[in-house]
């Protein structure tokens, strides 16, 4: 049985979960392989040392494998990245179509008009009550079935472009270091939205926040 478990202070818990399998879609007229558009799922979803079962990713040399096998994203950020796309396409730079793929021959799929969906980010938890300044490497999330341990912030590149609708998106989450994070699984079991989270604290040595800036500014070199 699945249980969610009492709340946890401060009120960390999983919003949605989505997975996806990889499909080939159009970036700058290319048919690029990709990971990106997670669906989310109703009821537990089964999570093992790779990450969800049914969900994959294109490139496993930057986004899965054991310490990658997870993405939480969290959905306090989703506000600012709804306001980014419309300021993007008020400044003329856009206009940012609505969200969601083209796949290899072009076609689009219906438009998702509105708010972003939950897994926009193409994170496989969308949580809320954790964000990276609050995230340290090493923490673990006790879930009532599962424990992951938060080990890097995420990277984001042209596939994120593509999906937002436009070409500043990656740069502009460096700039605000709205990355989210990846975790490793510590306790295999299973998720489900609505669960509560207790946070366990580990080393505490740097946090997300501070890992995705010393990043940002080894790449500038």
């Amino acid at each position: 049985m699945i249980l969610t478990g009492p709340k946890a202070a401060p009120g960390i818990a999983i919003v949605s979960v989505a997975r996806s399998a990889t499909r080939r879609v159009l970036i700058d007229g290319l048919a690029v392989p990709t990971g990106y558009y997670k669906q989310p799922v109703d009821g537990p979803v089964r999570v093992g040392p790779l990450g969800l079962d049914g969900d994959e990713q294109a490139d496993p040399s930057v986004h899965g494998g054991l310490e990658k096998a997870v993405y939480l994203y969290p959905v306090e950020h989703y506000a600012f990245w709804e306001r980014a796309r419309v300021a993007v396409e008020a400044a003329g730079e856009g206009p940012v179509p609505p969200f969601g793929p083209r796949d290899a021959a072009g076609n689009g799929e219906p438009p998702l008009e509105g708010p972003l969906p939950m897994g926009a980010l193409g994170e496989n938890l969308t949580i809320t009550g954790l964000t990276e300044a609050d995230a340290w490497i090493g923490d673990e999330l006790v879930f009532p079935d599962c424990t992951l341990r938060i080990s890097a912030p995420r990277n984001p590149c042209y596939k994120f472009n593509a999906a937002m609708g436009f070409r500043q998106a990656s740069k502009l989450m460096a700039v605000a270091g709205v990355c989210g994070f990846y975790c490793s699984v510590a306790v295999p079991g299973s998720v489900v939205a609505g669960q509560a989270a207790r946070l366990v604290p580990g080393s505490r040595s740097v946090n997300v926040a501070e890992r995705f800036a010393n990043r940002k500014l080894i790449n500038m070199r």
